[in-house]
């Protein structure tokens, strides 16, 4: 078998199992905390510097907002047990750029290993992200060369796969829906908040030597928990962000 084939095998392996790329790198994260202190040795220095991991997370958010917002049926789906393409979508965020939630989910990544202010951790963390989701982009542009044919060549030549270009931006025919985003995304709305409330609550324990919670981020989880349980329960429940062909 080539490399390459091999490589795409692989990629699949992990499309597969995608999901759990957090958990490689939750024993990393662990073991950073008993030795973290604040930045500058000054807990507002450090609160700032939480504001802007933070906001490189929801940055994350917004990039998958922004894809989910106008994904047609069939495309940047949840599916785990194969490849599925009911059309090729080359508009919108995908005129800049070819894996635009891969994108996302390493900016949210990013955020959360930028935390502790350890650089080494972001350099490891980057490279894991590097090492799981090249393969399985090489995995799904296989799929994808196979079934679009020269189409997705032509698509590719021009458009980068991970670095997005600042021009060239071609508005998507599909409607951006608000109901799709909520269905699909509130998991990594909990996702981000409930990690900075853990790592920030654990953190402050350890550097201050006692325990140490942080109203206004106990207040910030609470309020994001019931957006979440919230839309959860209309998503089981009832049809209201149900759309038809999304």
């Amino acid at each position: 078998m080539s490399l390459r084939n091999q490589l795409e095998r692989n990629g699949s392996w992990l499309f597969r199992h995608r999901s759990y790329l957090p958990l490689v790198t939750i024993p990393v994260f662990l073991a950073c905390l008993p030795s973290f202190t604040y930045l500058g040795a000054n807990h507002e220095l450090n609160e700032v510097w939480q504001m802007v991991c933070l906001a490189i997370s929801f940055t994350g958010l917004a990039v998958r907002i922004v894809t989910v917002g106008r994904a047609p049926l069939g495309t940047s789906g949840r599916n785990t047990r194969e490849q599925v393409a009911h059309s090729m979508t080359t508009t919108g965020i995908y005129s800049v750029v070819r894996h635009p939630l891969y994108l996302g989910n390493y900016l949210v990544l990013l955020g959360m290993a930028l935390w502790p202010h350890i650089w080494w951790l972001a350099v490891l963390t980057s490279c894991i992200f590097a090492l799981y989701y090249e393969r399985i982009m090489l995995a799904e542009e296989a799929f994808l060369r196979e079934r679009f044919g020269a189409a997705f060549e032509t698509w590719a030549e021009a458009t980068p796969a991970f670095i997005p270009r600042l021009r060239g931006w071609k508005p998507s025919a599909v409607k951006f829906c608000w109901r799709t985003v909520l269905q699909r995304e509130y998991n990594a709305f909990l996702l981000i908040i409930g990690v900075f409330f853990v790592f920030d609550l654990i953190g402050d324990s350890f550097a201050e030597r006692r325990w140490h919670l942080s109203y206004g981020w106990f207040s910030f989880f609470l309020a994001g928990f019931v957006i979440f349980a919230t839309l959860r329960t209309i998503k089981k429940r009832t049809r209201l962000l149900h759309v038809e062909g999304r």
